[in-house]
């Protein structure tokens, strides 16, 4: 089957009064550029009639698509979804309250294709949002670059291109469609760049995002980081820390152990430092345990030993019910 060019996904709560206008501009736009596309509205649960409109452009247009969740999953489960189905060579994901506009998509397509970026993120520059979601967004962005090692100004741009090979190798889940760039580097796929894109004011309804995201969003960073580097290897994270702490607690009981054989000290229980030895070693022991724990809990995983393999030379492979062999 020939793989069309584009890939559009466009994940939406309530956004019915947007979807018209944004599918002719989107239709405009590709058909001047002569690009073969699909459209993938995923309805997260509207409360609207907005899968009404869904419908409707459906039966008028066979490049659009679409699927409704029973309730509100969130934006990470929408994308999660559609990129099991889409078709495109190059998959692009914007929202569908007309803030993102369709006319950075053949760039965005040209960079993928042509100049071989894994990933290309947008970044706007200039906002048409208020303070109170600029300054939290800048800051957020900055803890997110340190932490990665990422180079991007702005994660949380619905605005993203990828090859079809990151949204097929990739998972999402939870709040995680803002770092898909830390997953998809995690994931093997480093080429990542950035493309200035413009920012629309919003036209009909209001913003989906509340104070909740500044909260989990650093959570969910975190378990992306600890996740991506040691979820095949937990005893080095936790067996790590655990025997630092576990040493330090053994030095400071020896020490005071030592000064009360050779100089006779009484009450060396009375000292602050000897309960803060004892829950080192307490909680050493613990970490260690955990690590261990968790080891026994990574080998017998269903994935311990899934690595993709992308290229090969002269080499055939064959696969059992639960072994894969490779015969050169």
């Amino acid at each position: 089957m020939k793989l069309l060019n584009i890939s559009i996904v466009i994940p939406l709560l309530n956004e019915a009064e947007s979807l018209p206008e944004l599918s002719a501009w989107i239709e405009k736009v590709m058909h001047s550029h002569n690009l073969s596309y699909e459209v993938i509205y995923i309805d997260d649960g509207s409360t609207d009639n907005s899968w009404s409109v869904i419908q409707s452009l459906t039966e008028e247009s066979e490049h659009i698509k679409g699927m409704r969740f029973q309730r509100n999953y969130g934006k990470s489960a929408a994308l999660n979804k559609a990129f099991e189905v889409v078709q495109g060579e190059v998959v692009v994901t914007m929202d569908a309250d007309l803030q993102d506009s369709p006319e950075e998509v053949p760039e965005l397509f040209r960079m993928i294709k042509e100049e071989g970026f894994d990933l290309v993120s947008g970044w706007k520059k200039k906002r048409y949002d208020p303070l109170s979601k600029t300054i939290p967004t800048k800051l957020y962005n900055a803890v997110v670059r340190a932490m990665s090692g990422i180079k991007l100004h702005d994660f949380n741009c619905g605005l993203k291109a990828y090859r079809r090979d990151v949204v097929k190798s990739i998972e999402v889940y939870g709040e995680m469609h803002r770092y898909i760039p830390v997953i998809a580097k995690w994931a093997g796929f480093r080429n990542i760049g950035e493309k200035v894109v413009s920012h629309q004011a919003r036209k009909y309804g209001s913003s989906k995002f509340g104070l909740s995201r500044f909260i989990n969003g650093p959570l969910d960073l975190l378990s992306i980081m600890l996740v991506g580097k040691f979820a095949k290897r937990p005893m080095h994270f936790f067996g790590s820390i655990g025997t630092f702490t576990f040493i330090i607690g053994f030095a400071i009981l020896a020490y005071l152990s030592i000064t009360k054989l050779w100089w006779a000290e009484t009450g060396i229980q009375d000292r602050p430092l000897f309960y803060f030895g004892i829950v080192a070693l307490i909680i050493g022991s613990q970490l260690f345990l955990a690590g261990f724990l968790a080891e026994l809990v990574a080998r017998n995983s269903t994935t311990r030993n899934h690595y993709q393999v992308i290229e090969s030379v002269g080499i055939s492979e064959t696969k059992s019910a639960s072994t894969t062999y490779y015969n050169v």
